[in-house]
């Protein structure tokens, strides 16, 4: 009889992670490296936020809360939904949970029976179609390339769409492109789905409030309302507010799944830290200029790293419209051989060589089911961005 069960073998260890893990043992042991894999904001947490949650410890508001949440961050979930996007989601309808994860986790689990289909355009963030596979379902993985800006067109979804269909899953803008959709996009994204009203939408828009060049977030359910019983939306305070260990992610879903999500989640963590949501209140409530003074900041790194790996020979990189990452084409490169001497045949064969030889830890495009790219997170400082690009445009100059 076998310990581990087969259901773990339908996926794998985060292949973000275990680049993250690479660099810090090379580093660890001396070399001069530097991590652009991990996707994590380099700001603090803003005052105010850790001020609520130090009284918060002071107050004595230190137990358990309802497994969806405590009443105040809920009806302050629903107040951003509201606020950002005239989206009404009454309370009892918002999950709060162990990070942005845990919601997608919680919607899968407590949906996808064995077959059941859930469309994932690629490329894609690394643990939707891990998340869908443990839970019974098939992920459909659908090709968004470079000449499509990395989107999912409408006729791609018509074509994807099956008896087995039960969710769409949206990332806007997105982990690892940086693409996000427009209003316009949406719509026309939406117009297939209403012709199809057995498939559910799931849209991860965590990254909504880092968009650049005058580009306007929208989510699905506001666009068409139509879709709106049949939408979860889900967001979070690690991104935008630089919130990543605090561990919280929240959603607005129809009342009968959110009642499913919080049944599930009964049994698995209960509520998250009361600490971290009395923080997560103030995020929401309170001053938002320190979220506009990192998005700038995001936008000037953007403009900056596109510009100098689209100097470097063989890559090929889109302007994106959100989140801190670019995912330049390595399409150039393969075939080659590095400085090194190691033979470039695959996007992972240039990330490893990369972080070998030049000391920059990047993640390459298969993990994020698109292979041929890699991902550069720039929420890091200008300096060490500069030096990082430098040390690309080195190592691809040196294939041969």
């Amino acid at each position: 009889m076998n310990l581990i069960a087969e259901r773990l073998n339908r996926i794998s260890a985060s292949q973000t992670i275990a680049i993250s893990t690479k660099a810090r043992e090379l580093k660890a042991a001396g070399k001069d490296v530097i991590g652009l894999s991990a996707g994590e904001p380099d700001f603090e947490t803003p005052q105010h936020i850790k001020d609520a949650a130090i009284a918060a410890i002071q107050a004595g508001d230190t137990r358990y809360t309802d497994v969806s949440g405590t009443p105040a961050l809920r009806k302050a979930a629903a107040g951003y939904f509201k606020r950002e996007h005239g989206l009404d989601y009454k309370p009892e309808q918002i999950i709060v949970s162990t990070g942005g994860k845990q919601v997608i986790f919680n919607a899968m689990l407590a949906t996808l029976n064995d077959g059941d289909e859930a469309i994932i355009p690629a490329p894609c963030w690394v643990s939707y179609p891990d998340i869908v596979a443990l839970a019974g379902g098939k992920p459909v993985i659908v090709a968004a390339g470079q000449n499509q800006g990395f989107k999912l067109t409408p006729e791609q979804l018509e074509a994807a769409i099956t008896p087995k269909t039960k969710w769409l899953i949206l990332n806007n803008p997105s982990n690892p492109t940086g693409a996000a959709y427009s209003k316009a996009e949406l719509k026309a994204l939406a117009e297939v789905l209403l012709r199809h009203p057995n498939v559910w939408i799931f849209t991860d828009d965590i990254y909504e409030k880092l968009v650049y060049g005058g580009f306007q977030s929208s989510t699905i359910a506001a666009v068409e309302p139509k879709l709106y019983d049949r939408t979860v939306t889900m967001n979070g305070c690690s991104k935008a507010f630089a919130m990543t260990g605090w561990r919280i992610g929240f959603a607005g879903a129809p009342l009968v799944l959110a009642k499913a999500m919080d049944k599930l989640q009964s049994q698995s963590t209960s509520a998250t830290s009361s600490i971290s949501q009395a923080a997560a209140v103030a995020a929401l409530n309170g001053p938002q200029d320190s979220v506009e003074a990192m998005r700038v900041v995001y936008e000037r790194r953007r403009d900056l790293v596109v510009g100098l790996l689209n100097k470097a020979d063989g890559l090929h990189c889109l302007n994106p419209e959100g989140a801190f990452y670019v995912f330049p084409s390595v399409a150039g490169c393969l075939g080659k051989t590095s400085a090194g001497g190691k033979k470039i045949e695959t996007d992972e064969d240039f990330v490893i060589a990369l972080l070998d030889e030049e000391g920059v830890a990047a993640v390459h495009g298969s993990a994020f089911m698109f292979p041929g790219h890699f991902r550069i997170s720039y929420a890091t400082s200008d300096e060490l961005l500069v030096e990082a690009c430098t040390r690309i445009q080195k190592f691809c100059a040196g294939l041969k």
